[in-house]
């Protein structure tokens, strides 16, 4: 899910704080403007396919690496702590020294990751591994949207940015969605081949996001253009020393707001339960199929799971009218179907079943992000926007990497369902939270 709403994020908040005057015709636009979203479009496919490309099998790689749910569990919780708390000082860095150096620098974070996995099996050097890859992610994040939609305004102003940013997205799900058959793909087409060589079967996808790595750095490096900025050496120091201070903001912000406090801690129930299910789920689901063909099948069900989550996301809006735009019944019922549909989900003893059922979690995950948000953004002040969204990033990293060591211990004593069905009542938790926060809101209007 975090991959997925990498743009969606970044550009929501910008679409709010933009109006628009005319009308976007692709066509209409300048040849330079035509150019600026499809150099975009390429540099976002890229990006996202040599992502897709191992995120279909790591789980199963790590498990191929002799990792045990409980370790793979570590390895993705080592990963979000990193992400958020490198994204807090990272975060001003791309405006001080710019945006096309921060990125090139989150594709070598990213080329040093696949690296080190791919030349160990121990799990302290893979833990590091993981640590680079939050640098990445860390560094990426919002990077080059920013650059697209400053340069966009410089090319066409007052032109509605919203097509263009769609466009972007579209890009960006089609690189992932193709990234994960392939890399799902690759080791059962060539698989034979690796462990004749002396490597596991997806040291392939590996060495395919690698190869794609490269290609995505040179790509960025000369397509990607933009005015040198001045070097300022305490740009980075300036964000560390910046970081107690945000949070001390936040704390600050959430000890004032009740009911804020109240929906991030739903938020962080709602990651612990949902998290571990996107993590591990290929490792549940591998078993139900044959080996010929199994990492291929997971590829396509990883591709789905991208385009169920969008699918999901568009059809918000019109749930969201069903309950009349009350966006906290909407998220509890939401959260009360997705506990639902996980425990069905553990359940599942056929790879059609299951295959079915997560779709449609996915696109029940889908739903969820707009009236989450829609909250947040009507608990704090325009003022207080930038801490509150740092606030929720870090509750919910938090909370994902404690659900996934949490579902890790269990699953790796009793098993993978039973961890999911411990997992779902976290989301009964979090809709009891929502409605009391309902309640709460409800009493504040009137």
């Amino acid at each position: 899910m975090g991959l997925i709403t990498l743009v969606f994020e970044a550009s929501i908040a910008i679409i709010v704080t933009m109006p628009a005057d005319i009308e976007f015709s692709f066509h209409q636009l300048t040849r330079v403007a035509q150019r600026h979203i499809r150099v975009f479009q390429i540099q976002q496919f890229l990006d996202r396919f040599a992502m897709g490309l191992t995120v279909a099998v790591v789980a199963l790689a790590l498990i191929d690496r002799d990792m045990d749910l409980f370790q793979i569990s570590l390895l993705f919780g080592v990963y979000s702590v990193t992400t958020v708390v490198m994204e807090l000082p990272f975060g001003g860095l791309a405006d001080n020294i710019g945006r096309k150096p921060v990125f090139l620098s989150a594709v070598v974070a990213s080329l040093i990751s696949l690296v080190i996995f791919l030349s160990s099996n121990d799990f302290y050097v893979l833990t590091l591994s993981f640590v680079f890859i939050g640098f990445g992610r860390a560094l990426r994040s919002g990077t080059l949207d920013a650059w697209f939609v400053e340069n966009f305004k410089v090319m066409a102003p007052n032109v509605d940015i919203q097509p263009a940013l769609a466009k972007a997205q579209w890009a960006n799900a089609m690189g992932l969605a193709f990234g994960a058959i392939c890399g799902g793909l690759l080791p059962d087409a060539f698989g034979d081949v690796a462990v004749y060589r002396g490597f596991s079967v997806y040291d392939i996808s590996y060495a395919a996001s690698l190869i794609m790595m490269i290609v995505l750095f040179f790509f960025t490096l000369v397509a990607i253009t933009e005015e040198p900025r001045p070097l300022n050496p305490k740009a980075l120091r300036q964000g560390f020393t910046s970081v107690l201070v945000v949070i001390k903001e936040a704390g600050l912000l959430a000890l004032k707001h009740p009911t804020l406090s109240m929906l991030l801690a739903a938020l962080a129930f709602f990651l612990m339960a949902t998290n571990p299910v996107e993590v591990i789920w290929p490792t549940h689901a591998k078993p139900l199929l044959d080996e010929g063909y199994a990492n291929t099948v997971i590829g396509i069900v990883t591709a789905a799971y991208f385009f169920a989550i969008a699918f999901g996301a568009s059809l918000s809006p019109h749930i969201s009218r069903i309950f009349k735009r009350r966006h906290t019944m909407t998220l509890a019922a939401t959260f009360a179907c997705l506990a639902g549909v996980q425990i069905a989900l553990a359940l599942q003893g056929s790879i059609i079943g299951f295959v079915t059922v997560f779709v449609l979690y996915s696109v029940i995950l889908g739903v969820s992000e707009t009236p989450a948000s829609s909250i947040l953004h009507r608990c704090v002040e325009d003022r207080q926007r930038s801490t509150m969204l740092s606030l929720r990033s870090l509750i919910q990293q938090l909370g994902a990497a404690l659900g996934l060591v949490l579902a890790g211990t269990i699953a790796e004593i009793y098993s993978t369902p039973i961890a999911w069905i411990v997992g779902a009542v976290f989301l009964f938790i979090a809709v009891i939270l929502i409605l009391v926060l309902m309640r709460r809101l409800d009493v504040e209007t009137e």
